[in-house]
């Protein structure tokens, strides 16, 4: 087992950040759909248990064609499929990824509190064991962390500047600038990441992939949420609700009909 928190400061209010989040994943559900694969959601309704409120989603992530190919040929059926259940009681939200071929030899958690501050807090999780833990700051500005492959010009906050709130461009010392103004939204998300990839021989490598695929994950997603300000700021959760459920017909509709395509390439 590997875990570290990710702690990422962003120009944003806690309040704000609950509506940019959920436009932000319902885009990059699109992004990753095609080729009859891609994001599948079962399940988006409020739940409620022990005394916990919010929204639980279950959504399959069907990844034939992001793995080399001589692994889907020996990979049994099924075993390619990611389960992500997730509930958004926020400001404090879990998520919980695994994979049916390994059952309980593979699980992802990862357990976010949105704060409203800069990243100080030490523990915010309250992990027993918290001197294991890796913490690991990231700054959605620093172009150094983003490989030359995944650059895009209209998402990099160093130069993007927000028409609606004025907010950017974040250059050097952006972070400290932030502090100092009292008039400027922030926020912290703080995110733990628990890894077990239970495989003799394999484990402390994969975990470790793991989480550098995870801290990829979070500067990109951080970088977009915030370079796309401008398209949700002004939204509701009322708006969000019901592109939720647009973005879930969408989908099914894309993968549906690629696999279609699919089906008739085969025949020919």
């Amino acid at each position: 087992m590997l875990i570290k928190e990710f702690q990422i400061v962003l120009p944003i209010s806690v309040e704000e950040y609950q509506v940019g989040q959920l436009y932000a994943v319902a885009e990059a559900s699109k992004n990753e759909t095609g080729g009859g694969e891609g994001v599948e959601v079962l399940v988006n309704e409020p739940y409620e248990e022990n005394g916990e409120k919010g929204q639980f989603t279950h959504k399959v992530y069907h990844l034939q064609s992001k793995v080399p190919q001589f692994v889907r040929m020996i990979a049994p059926k099924g075993s390619l499929e990611v389960h992500e259940k997730a509930w958004n009681a926020y400001p404090y939200c879990r998520t919980i990824l695994t994979n049916t071929y390994m059952k309980d030899k593979f699980m992802i958690k990862i357990e976010t509190w949105h704060k409203p501050d800069m990243g100080e807090q030490v523990n915010v999780h309250k992990v027993e064991k918290w001197d294991a833990v890796e913490v690991v700051k990231i700054d959605i500005a620093d172009n150094s962390c983003i490989a030359e492959k995944d650059y895009k010009k209209e998402e990099d906050p160093a130069i993007f500047k927000s028409q609606k709130t004025g907010r950017g461009p974040l250059k050097t010392g952006w972070q400290t600038e932030l502090a100092n103004n009292k008039d400027c939204p922030h926020m912290c998300a703080y995110k733990l990441v628990t890894v077990e990839f239970k495989w003799l021989g394999l484990q402390n490598k994969m975990e470790s992939f793991i989480q550098k695929v995870e801290k990829r994950l979070f500067t990109h997603f951080h970088r977009q949420l915030f370079c796309w300000i401008d398209k949700w700021i002004e939204l509701s959760m009322d708006d969000i609700r019901r592109m939720e459920e647009e973005t879930k017909k969408e989908l099914d509709e894309m993968r549906e009909k690629e696999a279609v395509k699919g089906m008739g390439a085969s025949d020919e």
